[in-house]
Order: C-alpha cells, then structure tokens, then sequence
C-alpha cells in the first residue's frame, strides 16, 4: 500500500478533489497545506481574501480531524518542505492540483523536476477548471481571443463528472506542524464587522448555498442577475467559495446543466446557459492567464500603454471612499468595503467610472480591488479590469462609457441599493435619489440632504467626461 503527499492549495474540500481522490484510491494519504512565498505574491496582501482563507483552512483541518485525517501546515519553500515530508514518512508520491498563477507555475515546474529526481511518483491534476486550456485552440491552432468563439469551441468540450469524497486511510504517526493561527491571516476582521455575520467559509458551507441556489435563484438568473437591490435570489453569493476552491466548479457545471435538461421552460433554460457562460468566463480569465500572464498588470492591446492618464490622487481616494458625488457608485465602492464583494454590474460601473470618466489607469482599480475584495482572483480580477477598460482582448469597446445615473434608474429604479449603502440619502424619493445634485432645495431639506456638507456633488460631469475620455480616445487610435 503506497503513502501519498496530497498538497493542498486553493482546494480546501474533498468533494471532486482529483489528487486526493486518485491517492486515496492507492493507499494512505498525507495530507499538507504550506504557506509559501508564491502564495504571498499571488494573494497579494488581499486582506479579506487572507480572511476567508484563515477560516477556511480552519474548517478543512476540523473535518479532516472527524475523518482520522491530520492537516500538517507548514510555511516555508514548498520544495524543501515537501521533500522533507516525504523523507519523515517514507512516502512514495506527491499529488496536487494544478494552479495557473505565473509564480505558480514557475516554482511547480521546479519542484516537479526536484521531486522526480528523489525517485517520487509527482502527478499534477487539472482541479479547479471545466477545460483544458492547453488543448482549446482556434483553427489555426492559436489561443481564442475572442470568448463567443471560446464559449462555442468549449461547449464540444468533454467536462469531466466530478468526483465523489473518497474513503481516506491516513498514517498512524503524526507530523510536526503548525496552528492555522501562526500563518498570521487576519482571523478577525477588525475594519467590517459584518464579515463574521454574512460570510461562513469552508466547503460544507459553500454546498449547502449552492444548493439552496439551484431550488431558486438558478431558475431566475438570466432575468434578474442584473438586479442589484436588496436580497436578490438570483445572486449566488458563491463567489468567494469559488475563488478559494472550496465548491468545485465542475459539480457546479453539471448540477446546473442537470436543472436546465430537465426543464421545458424557455426561461429556465436560458438561465442556467446564462449561468454556465459564467462558469465559462472564469475558465477564460485563467485561459488568458495561462497564455498571456503579462495581462495582469499591462495591457493586452500593446497601444493603451500611451494612453494620457490624467486623474488625480484626490479623485481616486475619493473614488476609493465612495464619495464620488454619483450615489451608485459610491452605494458600490461602500458595499464593498463594508462586505469584501460587491454586485457584479456595479462593479463594472464603478471600474468604468474610475478609469473613463477620472481618466485613472485600471491597475489602480484593480489593485485596490486586489487590497478589498474577499473573492479576490488574480485572473478574474485582471480580465475584468481589462475588460472594463478596453485595454484587453475580447474588451467591452473604449467608447462604451457607464453612466452611472442610468444604471441605477434602470437596475435598482426605486433607489433601495442606494438606501442601503449611502444612507445621508436615504430619505429621498426615486428618482431624486439618484441624482441628488438636480433635486429642488425643498426636497432637500425635507430629506436632510445639504449638498457638499452632507452629502458631494459629483466630482466629475457626466457628459464632458465622457466626452474627453472619447476625444482621448480616438487621439490614441490616430497615433496607433
């Protein structure tokens, strides 16, 4: 009976685990997470994202104690620690799931071929996408660039079933190793209180919504996924489980695929193709990850680096505090700071706002995202900034420019998200709430709105930011 090292990383569960379900298929397992300096510059200081990983970590160790199974953490060279590892217990393999990060990949490379050489058996899985990116090519044989043609190339893609939990066997002895606690993750989130009340990690919490997504909010998402006030159904809340690994998104694939085969409703099916597309444009941020890894802080289209950046420090600590003067936005950037997430439309307002209307680089977007956001992912951060901005492949085009006063009569008309999150304004009627500038004084007053002391005027017009971020535009196209 062999004993295999199952490295764990960003999946913490034992549903559709391949490397844990393929060593615990062949014998005993070990099984070990380590902190490492890779891990420290993917993640970035994304202190919410550290959050979620401390309690998550937290609730794998416990049910991998219910099953016999000892957690060894440790921190350090993920060479040298598993190594080491392997000669304490005389093990005769090292198993992992495959991570697409460029430090990742650089340092797998290296301990793969280290590890053979201690005559190891080191087998890497494919965990944590639905496709294989090296294989999806277009006709030509390149990488797609376009994700229609990737969503329709993918969909003639076999996606494995997911794996069940398998019956795990571990050693008798056990190994040194380290508290959850001494990796130092901020374990208490000091800065938003209601971290603790909103968020449960872990996988067993990430099934059981995914579950009570599928009886409900699945049905309805491709109708109200835009939808942004209050508790929407149609809003999973999954995203913070997906981005650590805690739910595999191929169970969810399958699931969801299930649910839309068995119904006859047009509006059901179109939901949960709705939703799939989802799935799929993850996979696609880790495919342009895969191919393109400079995308995550320089432009994919090469001519956006001239572009005449000419925001202010000031603006973008206001952007930053969500005192923009435009009460979407700022509802937005609050939300996020206060929760770690924040609705996905409103965060393609807001980043469009940051970068069209401010003129303010999308890598500074996307850092503070990096620093806020509790579902943080290296890759669907980067694509999304770069998707907003019009600077990527396959990019929403330069000239489509949010307005943010649209959006929210259009999405949230009554103003109940704005409520929520900017509650100076919460006392004015739609639709004065939102554009609080154009309201007459009387309402004002009534409401206890008094612009520029209690509540901003918007630090920038509308119309003459949308204009100069056009004219800038179609100037750097000339020189192109």
């Amino acid at each position: 009976m062999t004993t295999t090292i199952v490295w764990f990383r960003k999946d913490l569960r034992l549903h559709d685990h391949p490397a844990l379900y393929e060593a615990a298929s062949n014998g005993k397992v070990v099984s070990v997470f380590i902190w490492t300096p890779e891990d420290e510059k993917v993640y970035g200081g994304s202190e919410p994202s550290l959050w979620w990983l401390h309690h998550s970590l937290k609730e794998f160790e416990h049910r991998l104690n219910g099953l016999g199974i000892q957690l060894v953490i440790r921190k350090g060279d993920s060479l040298q620690i598993l190594a080491e590892l392997a000669q304490e217990i005389q093990a005769d393999g090292v198993y992992f799931n495959e991570r697409f990060e460029p430090e990742h990949r650089a340092k797998d490379e290296e301990t793969v071929a280290m590890l053979r050489l201690l005559d190891l058996d080191v087998q890497i899985f494919r965990g944590n996408l639905l496709f294989n990116p090296y294989t999806l090519k277009n006709s030509k044989g390149d990488p797609f660039k376009v994700f229609t043609a990737y969503w329709k190339r993918s969909l003639e893609e076999f996606v494995p079933p997911p794996l069940p939990a398998p019956d795990l066997q571990g050693i008798e002895s056990e190994c040194s190793s380290m508290t959850v606690e001494a990796l130092g993750f901020p374990s208490q989130r000091d800065w938003a209180d209601c971290f603790q009340e909103i968020w449960n990690p872990g996988e067993q919490s990430a099934i059981g919504k995914w579950e009570d997504f599928m009886e409900e909010g699945l049905l309805y998402y491709g109708a109200e996924r835009d939808l942004f006030a209050g508790e929407s159904s149609a809003v999973s809340m999954l995203s913070p489980s997906i981005a650590a690994g805690d739910i595999s998104v191929r169970s969810m694939w399958h699931s969801a695929k299930r649910v839309g085969d068995a119904s006859v409703l047009p509006a059901v099916q179109n939901s949960t193709i709705s939703f799939l597309r989802q799935l799929a444009w993850r996979d696609f941020a880790y495919y342009q990850l895969l191919w393109f890894p400079h995308f995550v802080d320089q432009p994919l289209l090469t001519y956006f680096t001239h572009f005449p950046w000419n925001g202010t420090v000031e603006q973008l600590e206001r952007w930053e505090q969500g005192k923009t003067g435009y009460p979407l936005v700022d509802a937005g950037m609050r939300e996020l700071k206060t929760t770690g997430v924040i609705h996905n439309r409103v965060r393609m307002v807001v980043a469009s706002f940051l970068v069209k209307h401010l003129l303010i680089p999308w890598t500074e977007g996307s850092d503070w995202f990096r620093k806020s956001l509790i579902d943080y992912d290296m890759a669907n951060n980067a694509m999304g900034w770069q998707w907003v901005a019009g600077t990527g492949i396959d990019a929403a085009p330069y000239f489509r420019i949010f307005n943010p006063t649209a959006q929210s009569e259009k999405f949230d008309p009554n103003g109940d998200y704005i409520r929520q999150w900017v509650p100076e304004l919460a006392d004015l009627p739609a639709p004065h709430i939102h554009k609080p500038w154009e309201t007459p004084p009387a309402l004002l007053r009534e409401a206890n709105v008094q612009l520029d002391l209690t509540y901003p005027r918007p630090i920038i017009d509308h119309k003459m930011a949308r204009k100069r971020a056009l004219q800038a535009y179609n100037e750097l196209r000339k020189k192109d």
